[in-house]
C-alpha cells in the first residue's frame, strides 16, 4: 500500500511516504510558509521515491484542529493531487496524531489553538487504534476538562505553552509526555490503518476541521485585555 500524507497543522509542517509499512518523512524548511514549501517537498519525496502520483492508493492530510492558514494548505493540497489521480482522501485529526505519538493507552492530547486557548480531545486506545472519547473542544487552559480517574498521559505543546495546564495536569496525577507537534509520518501510519478499513472520502467532502470559527480576536477584545489595537 502506498500512501502519501500531509500535515501543516502547526509550524511543524511535513510530508510522508507510507510504503507498505515502510516511512519516509520530509520536513518543511522552517520559518517559511507551508503554503511556499509544501507541495514542492512532497514532488521531491515522491521523485526520490520513484513514485507517481497515480501509483499511490490514498492520500492522508491532518484535517485539524490546528492554525487556520495551515489547515487550508494541507486540505488544499491533498484536494488538488486526490482530484488529478482520482483518489481517496484519508483524514486524520492532529489531535488524534499526538495520541498516537504519546503511545499511551489513555491519552489527553492538549495542541496550542493560539489567542490563549486550548485543543484538547480524550483518546483510548481500542483494537490498535485510538478513537475519541467524547468532543474535541477548545478552551482556555484553566478550563480544559481534565480526565477525572486514573491511568491517563497527557502530551502535546499545549502543556510547554501554558504553565497553568501543566500544573493543572500534574496536580491531577497525568503523567505528562515530552514534546508533542503532529508529524506526517505518524498520519501516514494511522492512515494506513483507516484505508485498510475502507474509511477514505472523496476529495470534494474533504473541509478542515476548525473547531473554533474566529482565527483572530477584534480590536475591541485585544483592547479589553490590555492589548493595542
Amino acid at each position: 500500500m502506498l500512501i502519501l500524507a500531509l500535515e501543516t497543522s502547526t509550524e511543524l509542517g511535513s510530508c510522508a511516504l507510507w510504503r507498505d509499512g515502510a516511512v519516509t518523512e520530509r520536513r518543511c524548511p522552517e520559518k517559511r510558509p507551508h503554503s511556499e514549501t509544501l507541495l514542492p517537498l512532497v514532488r521531491d519525496l515522491l521523485a526520490e521515491s520513484g513514485v507517481r502520483i497515480g501509483d499511490l492508493d490514498a492520500i492522508a492530510f491532518g484535517v485539524g484542529p490546528g492554525a487556520f492558514t495551515g489547515l487550508r494548505v494541507a486540505c488544499g493540497a491533498a484536494q488538488g493531487l486526490a482530484v488529478v489521480a482520482a483518489l481517496p482522501l484519508i483524514p486524520v485529526t492532529s489531535l488524534e496524531t499526538l495520541a498516537t505519538e504519546a503511545g499511551g493507552d489513555r491519552v489527553l492530547a492538549l495542541l496550542d489553538a493560539r489567542m490563549g486557548e486550548v485543543y484538547s480531545g480524550c483518546y483510548e486506545r481500542a483494537g490498535g487504534a485510538y478513537v475519541l472519547n467524547g468532543d474535541i473542544r477548545v478552551s482556555a487552559p484553566a478550563d480544559v476538562v481534565l480526565p477525572a480517574d486514573a491511568g491517563w498521559l497527557a502530551c502535546g505543546n499545549g502543556l510547554a505553552a501554558y504553565p497553568v495546564l501543566l500544573d493543572r495536569v500534574r496536580e491531577a496525577g497525568l503523567a505528562v509526555a515530552p514534546g508533542g507537534l503532529p508529524g506526517a509520518a505518524t498520519v501516514a501510519a494511522i492512515a494506513a490503518a483507516k484505508a485498510a478499513r475502507g474509511e477514505g472520502i472523496d476529495a470534494a467532502d474533504a473541509v478542515p476541521l476548525y473547531v473554533r470559527d474566529k482565527v483572530a480576536k477584534t480590536v475591541a477584545e485585544r483592547m479589553r485585555e490590555g492589548g493595542k489595537a
